[in-house]
């Protein structure tokens, strides 16, 4: 049984997290410091020190929160035993435009410097859960039928040599060449959503879900898998 301490503290953590994410939706990253925080809550600034170390922790934490959030949201439209990359790329840019502070957070932003230590903060663990996400799919794609990829031989060496150690890193769950189509992959959706979710073709594109509809033509290509139109009936 959780105790009433553990339970008092756990809201509190709930709250801080939440104070720090209204902030950083209004007024952005810059305004989420731990005074301004405290000042919301009515604490003093060392008292938010109770629960998190430094500002770095408390946006560490938020960052992760971010982090659960979008893996929770293209995690929950994967159908087992399908084919899923489009409905996930396309949960993706739902959860990115309707959170766009929490995108430009986890996204692009530097990011923060990592403590010492073996194990790994918190907001590296919620992204590596998440990105394990996509790269999961893409692996059982190859697993079940494989898709193109370029021959080794015209693959620069200095290239070559990065996808092979992450290859590697990732438990040889898929070939260097197999690496390459998928990084490709990302950096196309990836690439598409921050220059959308961050504004940058506005001055073009007005709704760029057509556009968006294109790249994951483009992906489904590369992966040699079938490209189905959006139910929204």
């Amino acid at each position: 049984m959780i105790d009433r301490r553990s339970q008092v503290r756990a809201r509190s953590y709930q709250e801080i997290r939440q104070v720090a994410r209204d902030l950083l939706v209004t007024e952005g990253l810059q305004a989420v410091t731990i005074n301004a925080v405290a000042r919301r809550m009515g604490m003093s600034g060392p008292a938010i020190y109770r629960y998190y170390d430094s500002h770095d922790d408390l946006i560490a934490g938020l960052t992760a929160e971010f982090y659960h959030e979008v893996t929770a949201a293209v995690d929950g439209v994967r159908v087992p035993g399908a084919v899923n990359l489009v409905p996930m790329s396309r949960a993706l840019r739902r959860w990115a435009i309707g959170n766009r502070a929490g995108f430009r957070l986890i996204f692009a932003s530097p990011p923060l410097a990592l403590p010492p230590g073996p194990a790994p903060r918190e907001d590296r663990a919620a992204a590596n859960t998440f990105g394990a996400v996509f790269f999961d799919e893409v692996a059982a794609i190859w697993d079940q039928k494989g898709f193109p990829t370029p021959k080794p031989a015209s693959v620069a060496p200095a290239l070559w040599h990065q996808l092979d150690r992450y290859a590697g890193e990732t438990g040889r769950r898929m070939p260097p060449e197999a690496v390459y189509v998928f990084l490709n992959c990302w950096i196309r959706l990836y690439g598409h959503l921050c220059m959308e979710v961050l504004h940058q073709i506005d001055f073009a594109i007005t709704d760029a879900a057509p556009l968006f509809e294109d790249c994951l033509r483009e992906l489904c290509g590369w992966l040699d898998i079938p490209y189905r139109e959006e139910n929204t009936g």
